[in-house]
């Protein structure tokens, strides 16, 4: 079966046959579909369930008073939607499907037992809400932090890596089927800044987005422009080489012994980056 939750959790841990066998089942289970635009749980709402997307593409969001929406994740098949719903009585944000999107829904009763018990099911879907967070404090450096080209980039390249680890790609190409208003709420940019730094990676031949696809021409060079560590993503298996993850996405991810940077600051103040012998 092609699970892609236990795909995304492997990163972590390898599982038994039985193990990934109860996984598969959570995940065959009971499914939902969902269109375009509707959300899987909206802000405010309880539900007895946890969403794991298993295709589409979705996103977490919230909405100000004046309507104004602001994107602050993105969510690609493998990532478990909403695993707080369990114990909050109701969420203080929304889970929209961008795309017609399907999602198991894996009942709150079964999730207490997996997150209490002793195993190694548990520990991984731990890093997985570790994972998540630190997702949402890159958005926070974003934010503060990166250039525009920087934020397009280092987002892009960040989809790259998180499709290519659920073997949701073909080679370097994944369906990206979002609009540049939808781009531009994620990163704090307008719709047409978007477009500006979309039209100078297009002419610079780092990707090619067309038809809802996105085709990264020049990994390196986006990867350099975003500025982009995977450290946050906590691939420690593709990090540490295992054979059994590492073509998936190895080529993308340094491996940890090699990615140990440390920070010199320029004349203009923002920082250059160097390996530490």
């Amino acid at each position: 079966m092609h699970n892609v939750w236990a795909m995304k959790m492997e990163q972590f841990t390898r599982f038994t046959p039985e193990e990934r066998g109860r996984l598969d089942m959570l995940v065959a289970a009971r499914q939902r579909h969902h269109d375009a635009r509707d959300d899987i749980i909206a802000q405010g709402a309880h539900s007895d369930h946890c969403h794991v997307l298993l295709s589409g593409f979705a996103c977490r969001y919230a909405l100000l008073p004046d309507g104004q929406r602001q994107i602050m994740a993105f969510l690609v098949p493998g990532d478990l939607c909403d695993a707080e719903i369990f114990v909050l009585d109701r969420m203080d944000h929304a889970i929209g499907a961008l795309v017609p999107s399907v999602t198991a829904m894996i009942p709150a009763s079964a999730m207490r037992v997996l997150l209490r018990e002793v195993s190694a099911v548990s520990e991984a879907l731990w890093w997985g809400t570790m994972t998540d967070l630190a997702v949402l404090r890159e958005r926070i450096v974003d934010h503060g932090r990166r250039t525009a080209d920087e934020r397009v980039a280092h987002l892009l390249y960040e989809m790259l890596v998180r499709h290519r680890i659920v073997a949701e790609t073909r080679g370097d190409t994944f369906d990206f089927p979002i609009t540049q208003t939808d781009l531009a709420d994620a990163t704090g940019l307008t719709p047409s800044h978007v477009n500006r730094v979309l039209r100078r990676l297009r002419d610079e031949g780092i990707i090619v987005w067309h038809s809802r696809v996105l085709t990264v021409v020049d990994p390196a060079q986006l990867k350099q422009l975003g500025q982009f560590n995977a450290d946050y993503l906590h691939l420690q298996r593709t990090e540490s080489g295992d054979p059994a993850v590492l073509a998936r996405a190895g080529d993308l991810v340094a491996p940890h012994h090699l990615d140990h940077l440390s920070m010199d600051f320029g004349p203009t103040n923002r920082p250059v980056r160097r390996i530490v012998s």
